[in-house]
């Protein structure tokens, strides 16, 4: 059964997805995650992009010890030195090369021939592949472009050195068929003697018509032997190939695909969450695989038949992916004990200074509601100090007079280093009176952009998680707070964006 690899770039093209930008401890704590998942490659940012992707490429480089770690360049001297510098303390590392082939981006893009084109990939491939011994090149367009002319750009780029090609459908364009077809054609057209099985090549696809997924798995049925995606499908416009689907795709019709990956599907759900914990992006609910609703059934004939055989209506487990079936009640009385063998069997490890945080939250929540579920367990740690960054400002109390009939006014105090500051405000309701208090104590300028709130557990005592975007300067930065009190998440939310820009 043929292995397949799967390459991540959640951390370089899923974060162009807007909204779903990364710091750096954000990155590596991702990219831990992921090497806990079992992913082959993370390709952890463009280098030479800004100097904070810089300083995540280094630390994820430094962080994680199994996967290949890659850096992208484009087809510049410049890019590649800086992605080889950023990849020095990688145990694995890979320069990732691109360039467009397609006509229409050559005209409009690069304003570069075609013979310019062929003469920069023999020339920077080989300089790449001069500095690391892995080197993987992407003919961006590949899907548009001209055959004749990518099987060219393909072939110079295998004698310069390129040990993994890429033929990305950037733009989400081509069809399942064209796609088999295009990894047919350029591994039947390889320069003489050499061997396609003993090259990757790689399939990157984006959802821009619903079909990346769909593309990825044909490539794979066409010698392709990796996978690129992303955690959740996030990615630019539509996003791309969602990597839970793809691996749970190739896992559920191993005797279809006759192929494998080497992932631990049991981690897919924690990673689908812990990056729904970051981003402050919510799954779905019918998104495939992931989605609340994807192992939900409401039709009575539906019910029926998973009572009697759960094959009837449901393909693969929610076991499977890690979706916690425990039945030990947590409540109140529950010790820390109870409390790291839960954590640890839904996929949470911990730090034991961030599995103290969780477990004073825990036992606050407990206070609360009679019974902690699986769902609060997950919000808690998603809300810990394992996510926090580092506070300027604590919140201490608030206090709000609000009706129908009176002008809302709230009366906030937060701690700044060891002094209390308190601040009274009024406004458009009682969240807007307390943003508006808050404003007052850090006085930082700052503009609320979205403000959106959800219920991630059910019942009258249900957290409630809120998650508000700012804007501070040119930078969209994403606040997230809990509690069984919306007014309180409202009020951890705002203040977890300001210590962010802080």
């Amino acid at each position: 059964m043929k292995q397949v690899k799967i390459f991540d770039t959640t951390l370089r093209d899923g974060e162009q997805s807007p909204g779903c930008s990364m710091n750096v401890r954000e990155k590596v704590k991702f990219a831990l995650q992921l090497e806990r998942l079992g992913v082959d490659i993370i390709e952890a940012g463009f280098a030479i992009s800004s100097p904070e992707d810089f300083e995540a490429v280094r630390a994820v480089a430094e962080a994680v010890e199994k996967p290949v770690v890659a850096s992208l360049a484009r087809m510049v001297k410049k890019d590649i030195d800086a992605a080889w510098e950023a990849l020095q303390g990688a145990a694995h590392p890979r320069i990732h090369v691109f360039i467009a082939t397609s006509d229409l981006h050559l005209q409009y893009k690069l304003n570069k021939t075609r013979e310019e084109v062929l003469a920069a990939v023999s020339e920077q491939v080989a300089y790449a592949r001069s500095l690391c011994p892995e080197v993987e090149f992407s003919a961006e367009d590949a899907t548009r472009s001209d055959p004749d002319f990518l099987s060219q750009v393909v072939n110079a780029a295998v004698l310069a050195g390129a040990g993994i090609i890429n033929l990305p459908d950037t733009v989400g364009y081509a069809t399942p068929g064209e796609i088999f077809d295009l990894f047919t054609a350029v591994r039947s057209r390889l320069p003489e003697g050499v061997d396609p099985d003993k090259l990757t090549f790689s399939a990157h696809c984006h959802d821009d018509l619903g079909m990346g997924t769909a593309c990825s798995l044909a490539a794979v049925r066409a010698g392709a032997s990796q996978i690129e995606c992303t955690v959740n499908g996030i990615g630019e416009r539509a996003g791309n190939t969602a990597l839970e689907e793809v691996v749970m795709a190739m896992d559920t019709r191993k005797a279809f695909y006759q192929a494998a990956t080497g992932l631990n599907t049991r981690q897919l759900y924690r990673t689908s969450k812990l990056l729904s914990a970051i981003t402050g992006i919510a799954v779905p609910p019918n998104k495939a695989i992931v989605g609340a609703n994807a192992f939900s059934h409401e039709s009575g004939i539906h019910q029926h038949g998973v009572m009697q055989e759960r094959r009837t209506y449901e393909i693969l487990s929610p076991e499977s992916i890690g979706v916690p079936q425990s039945r030990m009640v947590l409540g109140k009385h529950s010790g820390r004990h109870a409390f790291k063998e839960r954590m640890d069997t839904l996929g949470y490890f911990l730090s034991e200074e961030d599995l103290t945080k969780a477990f004073e939250s825990f036992k606050e929540l407990a206070d609360k509601k009679k019974t902690v579920t699986d769902k609060d367990l997950e919000a808690i740690v998603s809300h810990s100090g394992a996510m926090q960054h580092h506070r300027a400002f604590h919140y201490v109390s608030f206090v709000i007079n609000s009706g129908n009939t009176i002008t809302s006014t709230a009366v906030v105090r937060l701690r700044v280093e060891e002094e209390e500051k308190e601040r009274v405000a009024t406004g458009d309701g009682p969240v807007d009176a307390c943003f508006k208090a808050i404003d007052k104590i850090v006085k930082k300028d700052v503009h609320l952009e979205n403000y959106t709130i959800q219920s991630v557990t059910e019942g009258m005592d249900a957290l409630g998680e809120v998650v508000v975007q700012i804007k501070s300067g040119q930078n969209l930065i994403t606040g997230r707070g809990l509690s069984t009190d919306i007014i309180e998440a409202s009020v951890k939310a705002y203040l977890n964006a300001i210590n962010k820009v802080l």
